[in-house]
């Protein structure tokens, strides 16, 4: 079933804006996850031993957990918190519903296609008709305003 904005009768789709707010909100508590696990280990001693090379396990333990985290919020929540404050939420560009793990998986992974040309990928959104990344584009993905908003 088709999710339109509140009262509009018409999907709204999130713009560039939105969405890049969203990242950075995203970004911040993610930030603030890695200080929680990191510094009890480390202590301050962080940089100067991750510039070192000698962080790589738990580095790979958080890279893992972060993606895993990432595609599960998408899958059950339709969104990362960053989105949710905006009332934003990923969904199928076909149906309008929630999109498979598959896709989501795909998803994630077309980010590396977004960022690889300077970004380009990611400006799309400013330009495109859908606001669709290139990564959108891949996985079959809009992302639109809840019609409660």
């Amino acid at each position: 079933m088709a999710e339109i904005a509140q009262g509009t009768g018409q999907v709204v789709y999130v713009g560039f804006w939105k969405r890049f707010a969203a990242m950075w909100i995203d970004t911040l508590i993610l930030t603030v996850v890695i200080a929680l696990i990191v510094l009890p280990i480390y202590g301050s001693q962080y940089p100067v031993l991750k510039a070192q090379g000698q962080t790589m396990w738990i580095d790979n333990v958080i890279n893992v957990g972060a993606i895993l985290a990432t595609i599960l919020l998408w899958r059950f929540r339709g969104a990362t918190p960053g989105k949710m404050l905006f009332s934003a939420r990923i969904v199928d560009a076909n149906t309008l519903a929630a999109p498979s793990t598959g896709k989501l998986v795909g998803r994630f992974f077309a980010y590396l296609v977004s960022m690889i040309p300077a970004g380009l990928g990611f400006l799309w959104i400013a330009f495109d008709a859908r606001k669709q990344g290139w990564h959108d584009k891949l996985a079959g993905t809009v992302v639109i305003e809840e019609p409660d908003a």
